[in-house]
């Protein structure tokens, strides 16, 4: 989330436009009545509005951002059917830290759990543990803490010590959370750059980086900048045959914020969940593909042992114990509920059918991109519902910048950005499907792309780095 500075403290503009700031109408029974002059912005109000009043003025105001539907820049969720959004209006005042108080959120919570361990193919009848989190990045918190205790654990004979540093191993590519794990929880980041036309994580490259001061590796299962699953069975073999050079015995993590929602589903053959002794736990984020609206993540455990015991706290309820386990505290428990419901509404086939659907989205729209001939495809949606583009080889009149710019003045957020390091010298468009975009908006989009590239080719160049500035790569 970006860090907002407070304003200073200007003079109120013109008194007679504050006072046009208010529609008289707003003032339902007397239209002239208290609409002297529209609220301060920058500090408290002296008095109370009426409910109508405010709504409006912040209905208002919100009419500038962005329409949700059209943002092919986010993975997150920005449609529910009608019956979700009224189970989380009835369970938006609950705490969900207050099990004591709401234990059936909390049951709903545990059931989610289990049917996470059963999709992801924890060994044993409940034997995985985990908890629901704020989204993802919590979860990587979560799990880069079980990572860095157990690590902690096996050498508590040299560490804390100068030559005892914990490093975590991964791809350049990850999401930004694991960046400000390493920061926060003073890790050393060693990260695999990109090379060539390989866009994340190379399993001998991340095993060559592990030495015994390695708390894990970090694959990712669908990358934030192309789409692609990072190869969790080829990284474990890569692991497996440095545990017989050298007896490292190094765990997984994977990170699986989209694609722990997909490759269940679309992908069953693929073993990257616990079906490999090597990973230790798992994350995904019920808000993106595990279409729920933000924000809610889930963390789970290959068992109870690569959870230290001493990082879970129990609270009491009902005659019993409920193990937590949590960087924030109070929450609302309405998105968990919306989880379960979710996951009631449409079991496995409702989950394949929508998730096929948007990749069958994705990979028909990055095909007919590609069709327009001014564009290279990188990924074609095959994995995630998600590809990335750049422009042609022969294409001199504009680049990704200048078309995301134009498409903004459409209505739609499609984010460019460059990658990271070794490939700083790629800039890309990138394509988000989710559920709720369908083949025809999906042909509307390309409808105002058609009508953009005449314009675009006609252009003595890019428009330049002043104008990129406007539009940039968000996870």
């Amino acid at each position: 989330m970006p860090l907002h500075k407070g304003e200073s403290r200007e003079p109120e503009a013109d008194p007679e436009l504050r006072r046009l700031a208010l529609n008289p109408f707003l003032g339902e029974a007397d239209p002239v009545g208290g609409m002297t002059e529209a609220p301060p912005r920058h500090r408290l109000p002296d008095g109370p509005l009426p409910p109508s009043t405010a709504y409006q003025l912040v209905h208002d105001e919100l009419m500038l951002d962005g329409n949700a539907r059209l943002n092919l820049a986010t993975f997150v969720t920005t449609w529910m059917e009608p019956q979700a959004g009224v189970l989380m209006a009835e369970c938006r005042d609950k705490n969900m830290i207050d099990k004591d108080e709401y234990p059936r959120t909390a049951e709903l919570e545990r059931r989610c759990v289990a049917m996470l361990a059963d999709l992801w193919h924890a060994p044993g009848r409940g034997g995985a543990v985990g908890c629901s989190t704020t989204g993802s990045s919590e979860a990587c918190m979560l799990a880069g803490m079980a990572l860095k205790r157990r690590w902690a654990r096996r050498n508590a004979d040299r560490y804390p010590s100068r030559e005892a540093r914990p490093n975590l191993v991964m791809g350049v590519n990850v999401q930004v959370c694991w960046e400000k794990f390493c920061n926060f929880w003073e890790v050393e980041a060693r990260q695999v750059p990109m090379e060539g036309d390989r866009f994340h994580l190379d399993p001998e490259a991340a095993a060559a980086l592990c030495d015994e001061n390695t708390i894990g590796v970090v694959a990712v299962l669908g990358s934030t900048y192309d789409g692609s699953y990072e190869p969790v069975p080829q990284l474990c073999a890569a692991l497996d045959e440095l545990q017989e050079r050298t007896g490292l015995d190094v765990p997984v993590h994977v990170d699986g914020a989209s694609g722990g929602m997909v490759a269940p589903f679309l992908d069953p053959d693929l073993e990257w969940d616990f079906r490999q002794p090597r990973v230790a736990s798992i994350n995904t984020s019920g808000h993106k593909y595990g279409l729920v609206y933000p924000g809610v993540g889930w963390a789970l455990w290959r068992s109870a042992a690569e959870l230290p015991e001493e990082l879970v706290f129990r609270v009491n309820y009902l005659g019993g114990e409920m193990p937590t386990f949590a960087l924030n505290f109070s929450r609302p428990g309405a998105q968990v509920v919306a989880q379960y419901y979710t996951f009631l509404r449409l079991g496995r086939e409702g989950f394949r059918a929508v998730q096929q659907a948007s990749r069958d989205v994705a990979r028909g729209l990055a095909e007919r991109i590609e069709a327009r001939g001014d564009f290279h495809l990188l990924t074609r949606g095959d994995q995630l519902p998600v590809f990335a583009c750049t422009t042609a080889p022969d294409v001199r009149a504009y680049d990704v910048f200048d078309v995301s710019r134009r498409l903004r003045e459409r209505g739609w957020l499609v984010p460019a950005y460059t990658f990271p390091a070794n490939r700083q010298d790629l800039s890309v468009l990138r394509v988000v499907c989710r559920n709720g975009f369908s083949a025809d908006l999906a042909g509307l989009l390309l409808d105002d792309l058609d009508r953009l590239l005449p314009e675009l080719r006609r252009q003595s160049g890019p428009a330049g780095r002043a104008a990129r500035e406007d539009t940039g790569f968000h996870h």
